[in-house]
């Protein structure tokens, strides 16, 4: 691809060729106000034939890069790609994008590294000048370059982003069932895995950089897609991963804490998932919002203002231009609905566009009725709780924004069964039930719990506590002078026999502000709770642990750092009827600790120990 088609509507500071370099490290082009796309002087950018410049390839990793290669230097968490440029250029590199300023001599102290003479020469890896393109944000450039090289796929897709800090890996695949069932190839990019119609590839980030982000477009556009879902984190839109795409529909599901050590603040933090809204997602486009969420009413509000703010620029435009032709002036738009950015908001209120009402909750799953345009719809799922009621509403207004019929979309419903990891049912003919999810906020980890305290109390039958078996390698230390889990009776919920016992851990390197809060929101809701480690990362598990223990409000709790032992535990202490939710890494295969991921999967852990605790035999 020429670098010209590449470099379509990116916007950039200078270019220099390296032999340039050697003598005007400085020279900068004109402002962009001067012109369209090349920054206002594109005779400087002719006269060194750079737009007809061949690329045959383009990356972020030097260690990528091969003969002919854009390559983008960008800072990442851990590295800068600017400190790998010569390695690059060796490589093969002919084109730098560059954020910060490159100069001659930092290029010649590298030995590795040999400026080519004036008037030519190899050097570079060629027989042709370098090039170095000065950009002011090598991430938002990459997006851009990511989107042409990959002959902007968007464009031939009905794109669909969920953002929101619970629920979004739900409404993906209940969203993708609901289109297939509509005979739409649907692709899926998204925490678990992506998904082109049915091959699937593993997930190393909820959404992937823009380079690959745009690839895996072109990809589902080749394989014959129409549709694609996919989540949109808050990283992907502070680091402006899907800038560039054209999303169609954009749904906000909720916003709690989280990632706060990226953030730092809560304001950040929702200002990144506004951008899909109010920056990324189509003009014409649909969001679909929960207005049951305090943070939800708040982005409502923004885009309304927004989208009356544009269009009473627009009126002010045309009649200024009206005015100079002498034509008759229109009254102000500012009442006058648009047609930019639809919004259609979900919840349980009446004011909500799509709201759910008569719910009713069990062990098998759903069923309630959903209202839209004063039409109601008997809905049933296999879907377990509050919070999938709510991702099924935001599945299926993103469906109505995308014309599926109703009818379809309730049998998109009906047929979406348990996503992996995701409040997923664990049962090997034992008498409690144990549930994997992948709670990991304050909120998540709430609604987890409350939803289990619902379904004991919606259960039809009520059977008496069982006597937990006699086990000599459990012990349960008294906790400020109770009786840990055996004897206290005020640890049981009102009025049930059932008890939730709750295993989880908090991240390490990840936000610490969120531990006690975990810890207090897990024994105060809780029957008992085992805190375990997570995925420790760098830090010390009993460092992690002992931040979580300080939030906790009763000592009805006992700390086994050993996830597996944790849940073992667990299943030795559970009798008739209970819960056991094991929240914190849900579908994840792995525990990393200090830099090294080892195999570790919640469901077989437990699998395992209910087979060998229960001597269940011949389970797949």
């Amino acid at each position: 691809m020429k670098l010209g088609e590449l470099l379509r509507g990116c916007d950039y500071i200078n270019v220099v060729t390296s032999n340039e370099l050697q003598d005007t490290p400085s020279l900068t082009l004109p402002p962009r106000g001067g012109g369209q796309g090349w920054g206002g002087d594109s005779s400087l950018i002719t006269r060194h034939s750079l737009l007809d410049t061949d690329i045959s390839g383009v990356a972020y990793d030097s260690r990528k890069v091969k003969d002919g290669y854009l390559f983008v230097a960008m800072k990442g968490e851990k590295c800068d790609g600017h400190d790998f440029i010569n390695e690059a250029i060796q490589k093969g590199a002919i084109v730098i994008v560059h954020e910060k300023t490159v100069t001659s001599n930092e290029l010649q102290d590298t030995p590795s590294l040999t400026l080519p003479p004036r008037g030519g020469g190899q050097g570079w890896g060629g027989d042709s000048s370098l090039s170095f393109i000065r950009v002011k944000n090598s991430r938002k450039s990459l997006a851009c370059i990511a989107n042409n090289f990959h002959e902007r796929p968007s464009e031939h897709l009905a794109l669909i982003g969920i953002t929101g800090t619970n629920g979004k890996t739900t409404t993906t695949y209940i969203l993708k069932t609901i289109l297939e069932l509509w005979g739409k190839g649907a692709g899926l990019i998204g925490t678990i895995q992506y998904m082109i119609k049915d091959r699937v590839y593993l997930a190393p980030h909820t959404t992937p950089e823009s380079l690959e982000f745009q690839a895996l477009l072109q990809d589902m556009v080749l394989s014959g897609c129409t549709h694609v879902i996919s989540e949109v984190s808050s990283h992907a839109l502070a680091q402006y991963r899907v800038d560039g795409a054209r999303f169609k529909t954009a749904v906000f599901t909720n916003l709690t804490r989280d990632h706060l050590d990226f953030h730092k603040t809560m304001e950040e933090y929702f200002k990144a998932k506004v951008r899909l809204f109010t920056e990324i997602l189509d003009r014409e486009g649909t969001a679909i919002i929960n207005i049951d969420d305090p943070y939800g009413v708040r982005l409502y509000s923004e885009i309304r203002t927004a989208r009356l703010t544009l269009r009473q620029a627009q009126g002010d435009a045309l009649n200024m231009l009206k005015g100079k032709r002498g034509e008759p002036v229109e009254p102000s738009p500012k009442s006058q609905n648009s047609n930019l950015k639809k919004i259609i908001t979900y919840g349980l209120q009446n004011k909500a566009d799509i709201r759910a009402s008569d719910i009713d909750h069990s062990f098998s799953g759903s069923r309630f009725t959903i209202s839209f345009e004063g039409k109601s719809y008997e809905a049933t799922s296999h879907l377990m709780g509050l919070q999938n009621v709510y991702n099924i509403m935001s599945a299926a207004g993103a469906a109505v924004s995308l014309e599926v019929p109703w009818e379809i979309i309730m049998e998109g419903i009906r047929k979406t069964t348990n996503v992996r990891g995701r409040f997923e049912r664990v049962d090997l003919g034992q008498d409690f039930l144990c549930i994997i999810d992948y709670a990991h906020t304050e909120d998540a980890l709430e609604r987890l719990i409350n939803t289990a305290r619902e379904l004991i109390k919606k259960s039809e039958v009520r059977s008496q506590k069982s006597e937990v078996r006699n086990t000599p390698s459990l012990t349960l230390p008294p906790r400020g002078g109770g009786q840990g889990w055996g004897g206290d009776s005020e640890l049981r919920a009102p009025n049930s026999s059932s008890r939730i016992i709750t295993v989880f851990g908090c991240g390490g390197d990840r936000d610490q502000g969120k531990r006690p809060k975990m810890g207090e929101m897990a024994t105060r809701l809780s029957d008992f709770v085992i805190i375990t480690s997570d995925n420790p990362r760098s830090e010390e598990p009993l460092e992690i642990i002992r931040d979580i223990e300080r939030g906790a409000v009763r000592g009805n709790y006992l700390i086994e750092p050993d996830r597996a032992e944790a849940i073992r535990k667990a299943v030795n202490m559970a009798g008739n009827g209970d819960i056991i939710l094991i929240a914190g890494k849900g579908h994840e295969d792995y525990q990393e600790i200090k830099g090294i991921r080892y195999r570790f999967n919640d469901r077989e852990v437990l699998e395992k120990i209910l087979k060998d605790t229960l001597h269940i035999q011949n389970v797949k």
